[in-house]
């Protein structure tokens, strides 16, 4: 595809800043007042957005307009591309050649992982910023940071990727749960028990089968969007979870959770460092790429996970 026909299927770029305006800001008048302009002139340019994508990202509730599903995931995707213009612009402005690389992580990673670990980083890099953003997990293409952690089976179309951590789960509950509901002898009395979910109810399903425990056809308990929010769950004495060592390490390490089972079950899904296929990284970037691997090592040893 030549530059021009590139152009041709670029968004057009006054209607996405109009259109992160409003999301960003929440009303029509807010994101009018910011780019001076008149609130209709904003709900001209979602329209023009709209037929532009062929998808509403704007809906009327009542006398409110509200994003659409659509308009949330494209939100969130331009979010990190409009924090790197504007970190980039600001930088340049103040007449300062930056030095920062953009990761983006999932939660459960970033704040069971990462975030505890950089500061070691830091004093390895000294003037090299780290610009962290959330990995948007369910459309991986439209991230728009140097390096990402995903997870996955490792393969992801038009990018690379180098193991970090492992992702067998191994169960694990609060010591306050254990008071209230005595002793857990075995995998056969989890099934009885209040079990968090991650998502879906199947990885319950097939640890309790790897422990030889027959269960029923649905597992009761309440289920969570994501790691980070059934590791919350846990912390709250709420049930047993199915969570990733690595990245609860602290916990168990301070007697926030107990381990309660040496089963791990793993599904062949790990955590991954990802970049684009065929774009060289800069120094900086592969100072993170190396420090990450190196630090992540003694977790892919045999029998550390």
């Amino acid at each position: 595809m030549n530059y021009l026909e590139q152009l041709q299927h670029d968004p057009p770029l006054r209607a996405v800043r109009a259109f992160e305006a409003y999301a960003r800001l929440g009303t029509l008048a807010a994101a009018a007042r910011e780019l001076a302009i008149t609130p209709s002139a904003i709900s001209h340019q979602l329209r023009l957005l709209d037929a532009f994508l062929g998808a509403p990202l704007t809906t009327r509730q009542g006398r409110n307009l509200v994003l659409t599903a659509q308009g949330r995931e494209y939100y969130r995707s331009l979010r990190s591309a409009f924090a790197v213009l504007r970190g980039a612009t600001g930088h340049l402005r103040e007449g300062a050649a930056p030095r920062e690389v953009s990761l983006s992580v999932i939660p459960m990673f970033g704040m069971g992982w990462f975030i505890p670990h950089l500061h070691e980083f830091q004093a390895l890099a000294p003037g090299l910023d780290v610009h962290v953003s959330y990995a948007n997990h369910r459309h991986y293409p439209s991230d728009a940071a140097d390096l990402s952690i995903r997870f996955g089976v490792g393969e992801w179309p038009g990018y690379d990727s180098i193991k970090l951590l492992p992702g067998a789960v191994v169960p694990v509950c609060h010591p306050g749960f254990l008071a209230t509901r005595g002793p857990i002898p075995s995998p056969t009395a989890l099934a009885a028990l209040p079990l968090l979910h991650d998502e879906e109810r199947g990885t319950w399903k097939l640890w309790l089968s790897a422990a030889g425990v027959s269960t029923a056809p649905r597992l009761e308990g309440a289920m969570f969007e994501d790691g980070q929010l059934t590791l919350c769950a846990a912390l709250a004495g709420l049930g047993c979870a199915l969570l990733r060592p690595p990245l609860i390490q602290r916990e168990l390490d301070s007697g926030q959770l107990v381990q309660l089972f040496d089963l791990a079950l793993d599904d062949g899904r790990d955590y991954y460092l990802c970049h684009r296929s065929g774009v060289a990284l800069s120094t900086d970037e592969m100072a993170l790429r190396d420090w990450l691997h190196a630090r992540t090592q003694p977790w892919r040893q045999p029998g550390s996970a």
